[in-house]
């Protein structure tokens, strides 16, 4: 799946995932893409399950937080020398099936952070949830300067100027909006979205983002880094001058 000229793998962020990692590693791997698997100090049988597949596994002994998994897959996968990443969360809420999806929009627009944005069934999202994303698109498209569809999904294609962002001073679930916001207001890219579907009814385990602790960490750090670029005005019509972008198309055979 890789071409010539963009070589990309796909990066796993997982914690205590054994019910769904072995499915979801599995799946990625039948694609064909090289895999990274970071383990954030699992205490279940994650590390153990993926140490039988052919990915490059990474762990922490302890745990450190969604965005240092991140940082330490960003960091491989630079040290590998790929120019872009795939990011899929380990519960089985994403499809392997969408990358090829999401490869395509990536194509189509190179300069551009893809997000596979969760717009189909979005109803299937529990309320709480559903208001936390829709509040987070709003303050981050903002800080963005331009209108992002999903901030809070998991599953995105970094290019290489996301992935030179690995350093920046943000933990958790906040490093996936600092990402956003730096790589729109200091690499220039741009945000496209994929629709994909939204995956919650009771087949997975709670989630570890909290509506809102998480949210509150969000928040705090947005409205701080629009408050920093100091276009505030300026940046607010632009986040909502316009769609954001979302590219459909059946995956490529």
């Amino acid at each position: 799946m890789n071409s010539p000229a963009t070589r990309w793998c796909v990066l796993i962020p997982c914690l205590n995932e054994e019910a769904a990692i072995k499915d979801v590693v599995g799946s990625v791997v039948a694609l064909g893409a090289p895999v990274i698997v970071v383990d954030d100090g699992s205490d279940d049988r994650t590390p153990a399950i993926v140490a039988e597949l052919p990915v490059t596994l990474l762990r922490h002994t302890e745990r450190k937080g969604k965005g240092e998994a991140l940082r330490t897959g960003f960091r491989e996968a630079l040290r590998q020398g790929f120019d872009a990443v795939v990011t899929m969360d380990g519960d089985g809420q994403h499809l392997a099936s969408d990358v090829p999806r999401i490869v395509a929009a990536a194509q189509r627009y190179p300069n551009h952070i893809v997000i596979g944005a969760r717009l189909i069934d979005k109803a299937q999202q529990p309320k709480a949830r559903r208001f936390a994303n829709a509040f987070a698109d709003w303050g981050i498209s903002w800080a963005c300067a331009q209108p992002v569809a999903d901030t809070q999904s998991g599953q995105r294609w970094y290019p290489r100027a996301a992935l030179d962002l690995v350093d920046l001073p943000a933990e958790n679930f906040v490093f996936e909006a600092a990402i956003l916001i730096a790589a729109s207001r200091e690499k220039g890219l741009g945000v496209a979205s994929v629709p994909i579907a939204s995956r919650y009814q009771g087949e997975f385990r709670l989630s570890h983002f909290n509506p809102v602790r998480d949210v509150v960490r969000i928040t705090t750090y947005t409205v701080g880094r629009v408050v920093h670029y100091g276009d505030v005005w300026t940046s607010y019509r632009r986040s909502r001058a316009s769609r954001p972008i979302v590219f459909d198309t059946a995956a490529p055979a």
